[in-house]
């Protein structure tokens, strides 16, 4: 095929009169280097991850949309609180989205770059909503024979994140974990992956619809943070998978502090010396997300032995270095029409995921409302 000089690729930027500004722009399709490799972009998720970096701190009922259909320039106003978060980007044109998939179009000189000249690739490495990609070919994952491009936009956020926290759970000795919004799709995976390892999972999730949706793919513990019986239930279940992780995708809230009281009573069901420093056994907390922007509400009913953190997935990818990043990626290319597969609500090309619908779709979040993006529609 005959690559052109410039596509198009998604840009967000804030400007210092406290305005969002996201658009398409033309920019020139690089040359790949003799170990590079040139992708024609044709499936890039919308993750929460990238969601934060299209709009930042804009306040979306300020939003409105101008320009052409082929065209749309978004625009929102940031609150003036909120710009300080912003410093750093001031200014700046900044591509999107954090991973996808398609076909390679053109290659470097060297063998491993001509090796995948027309094979159809997965990468993560930003600026992925764009038609055009060039990427190391040592970072390019093949995807199976009869694997689309769809089926492999997804393969390393979600399914990377769900394997680290199996991983973290067992490097920190741990025995079974906790997920909260476990209805998503990163939530399906995570129960897929503990069902065929033989790991207990508790799942909380915020609505019945969701407790059903996680039943019916066969999970077994299952509570509904909406239930008048939540404690109650939470505590059960802790009880009967002694899990001691938790993963916690709202970040905000008392839910983090309710998970470790939880923890707390279930541990104490089990006999053993009293102490007024509560149970021994360490229970750990990880906000990966912020669904809840509000503050984090600790009310400490738990005795000493605690903690909650943040955790990433890059970091810990770099934490437990190559070799170990490497098996867990060979682990997705695998399973990734079972285990690791996604689902999409819709597919839209660059200009329609700028169009206000569209927006107001995928930045509710919902349960079941994942959107693709395809660059060469």
């Amino acid at each position: 095929m005959t690559v052109p000089a410039t596509a198009l690729q998604l840009r967000s930027t804030v400007t210092s009169d406290a305005t969002l500004t996201v658009h398409l722009e033309d920019v020139p399709v690089p040359q790949p280097g003799a170990d590079e490799v040139l992708i024609q972009v044709q499936a890039t998720p919308i993750n929460p991850s990238d969601i934060g970096l299209l709009f930042g701190a804009a306040d979306l009922s300020t939003l409105q949309v101008g320009g052409t259909a082929e065209r749309p320039v978004v625009k929102a106003q940031i609150p003036e609180r909120a710009m300080k978060a912003m410093a750093g980007r001031m200014g700046q044109s900044m591509p999107v989205g954090n991973e996808g998939a398609g076909k390679v179009v053109a290659a470097g000189s060297s063998p491993a770059a001509q090796a995948l000249l027309g094979k159809t690739v997965a990468v993560i490495g930003g600026a992925m909503y764009a038609q055009y990609r060039s990427m190391p070919a040592s970072q390019c994952l093949v995807l199976p024979a009869d694997a689309s491009a769809a089926d492999g936009a997804s393969c390393f956020v979600n399914p990377l994140t769900a394997l680290g926290m199996v991983e973290t759970m067992r490097r920190e000795g741990h025995t079974a974990l906790v997920h909260t919004a476990a209805a998503s799709n990163l939530g399906q995976m995570l129960n897929k992956i503990c069902q065929k390892d033989g790991i207990a999972l508790v799942n909380i999730v915020r609505k019945p619809e969701q407790a059903a949706l996680l039943r019916g793919i066969g999970a077994q513990h299952v509570v509904d943070s909406s239930a008048p019986t939540f404690m109650a239930d939470l505590t059960d279940a802790l009880a009967a998978t002694g899990a001691t992780i938790a993963f916690d995708a709202t970040g905000g809230g008392a839910l983090a502090g309710q998970i470790l009281q939880c923890m707390e009573a279930a541990l104490l069901r089990k006999p053993g010396e009293y102490s007024r420093y509560g149970s021994p056994v360490h229970k750990q907390v990880y906000l990966y997300g912020m669904l809840d922007v509000r503050p984090t509400e600790i009310t400490r009913s738990f005795g000493m032995a605690w903690g909650v953190g943040g955790w990433l997935l890059f970091p810990f990818l770099q934490k437990i270095g190559p070799a170990a990043a490497q098996a867990l990626r060979e682990r997705v290319a695998a399973e990734l029409k079972t285990t690791f597969a996604s689902h999409y609500a819709r597919t839209v090309s660059l200009a329609g995921a700028l169009q206000a619908e569209a927006i107001g779709f995928y930045t509710a979040r919902n349960t079941g409302a994942k959107v693709l993006i395809d660059p060469s529609l």
